[in-house]
């Protein structure tokens, strides 16, 4: 058996060092194996069908069947179940939207106007007049003001303000 010299600390780490380095590699890190792929087709294109000329299509038809219709709405608006009562007739039977004002006139008594409703008669109005959901406020020569009945339970304001202007009749410039 032969004898080894004894290594100092400091070669025995360098030699180690050096050791280590040399199988970390300096080279290019090692290649993969190819992996196999299997060749791939297209994916065949699916067109939809278009109809036949020669066919009509059927209409579908809701069956509710005890079941509710899903496109009435649920929240009621109020006027659906109260059946409407014939109108009173006269200006007592107008809305105020149906109204359009043909004419002021000025009197020793103050201003009154001339309303047309939708069945085209005329109907001559003072101020404190009644219509069907509001009454006439004020009179001026450029307008007349009217004080609405607002019929939403959901609003605070019970009555707004709706003026009219006068219009100038039809055929003069």
């Amino acid at each position: 058996m032969s004898a080894m010299p004894k290594a100092s600390g400091w070669a025995v780490l360098v030699g180690t060092t050096v050791v280590l380095l040399a199988g970390c590699g300096g080279g290019a890190p090692p290649t993969p194996p190819p992996v196999a792929v299997a060749p791939t087709t297209p994916a065949p294109v699916v067109r939809p069908k278009e109809p036949d000329a020669g066919k009509t299509l059927q209409p579908i038809a809701y069956e509710p069947k005890g079941r509710r219709d899903p496109f009435i709405s649920l929240l009621g608006r109020g006027d659906e179940s109260k059946p409407q009562a014939a109108r009173p007739t006269g200006l007592a039977g107008v809305l105020i939207g149906e109204v359009s004002v043909k004419g002021v006139l000025r009197d020793r008594g103050g201003y009154t106007a001339m309303l047309q409703g939708p069945d085209k008669k005329t109907h001559t109005v003072r101020v404190g007049d009644k219509l069907l959901d509001g009454s006439v406020k004020a009179i001026t020569h450029e307008q007349v003001v009217f004080s609405q009945d607002v019929n939403d339970p959901l609003s605070l304001v019970k009555q707004r303000e709706v003026a009219k202007p006068v219009r100038p009749a039809e055929g003069r410039g």
